[in-house]
């Protein structure tokens, strides 16, 4: 890229002479030039793909994964996230980076076992202290520390968790008990594989039989 940046300065020159050169002989010495310097452009070998990004990757180590499994807990002052990774105790302390902000906190984890890992949580339930929190590296797993802003129980993680139990507690907190059970048992049919949809059939079936049955009087 060097070589070709030279060349396409020395054509940008010799363009810039040719607008101003009058004498004809001059003027072909120029026009022979600028085509030769086009022609050399041309031939020149395309660049090799290691890109930026390539480089990036490659300081990093390897490619990224997304980590989606963790287990959590707290205390009156603390939530604490615990990621699990294999031989994470081994690497640089440097390499295990923690950016909170009041309301989430991103985990880079770099060349671990020839991968970088990723972990984000956004929107987390309530504030949390930056100055306060930290991250701790132990055998086989990451410790988040995010200092809670006040000392309160929190009901799950981030505000998303929270909005969808609340939908779901919603669907099922009707004044119809036997309501909000069909309200179960319509969520577990659409999402449930084949064996599932087969089993609730079967009891559906089997319970409007015995309503049935129950209906017709005795001496008949």
């Amino acid at each position: 890229p060097l070589f070709l940046n030279q060349l396409q300065k020395d054509l940008e020159e010799v363009k810039e002479l040719l607008t101003k050169a009058t004498r004809k002989r001059v003027r072909d010495v120029l026009v022979a030039e600028k085509h030769k310097l086009e022609l050399e452009i041309r031939n020149q070998p395309p660049p090799k793909p290691k890109d930026v990004a390539e480089e990036e990757k490659s300081s990093l180590g390897g490619y990224t994964v997304k980590i989606n499994n963790y287990g959590w807990d707290q205390s009156d002052k603390f939530v604490k996230i615990y990621i699990s990774l294999n031989g994470v105790q081994k690497l640089p302390a440097e390499n295990v980076q923690v950016n909170f902000t009041e309301r989430s906190f991103d985990l880079l984890v770099k060349n671990l076992n020839g991968k970088n890992y990723t972990m984000t949580f956004n929107n987390l339930l309530k504030p949390i202290s930056v100055e306060g929190s930290s991250r701790k590296i132990k055998t086989d797993m990451v410790l988040v520390m995010c200092k809670k802003k006040r000392e309160e129980k929190w009901d799950c993680l981030t505000q998303v968790e929270k909005e969808s139990k609340e939908k779901e507690k919603a669907a099922y907190d009707t004044a119809d008990p036997s309501e909000g059970l069909m309200n179960i048992l319509k969520k577990m049919y659409a999402e449930g594989d084949d064996e599932m949809k087969r089993t609730i059939n079967k009891a559906w079936v089997e319970s409007r039989e015995k309503q049935y049955k129950g209906d017709i009087p005795m001496d008949i």
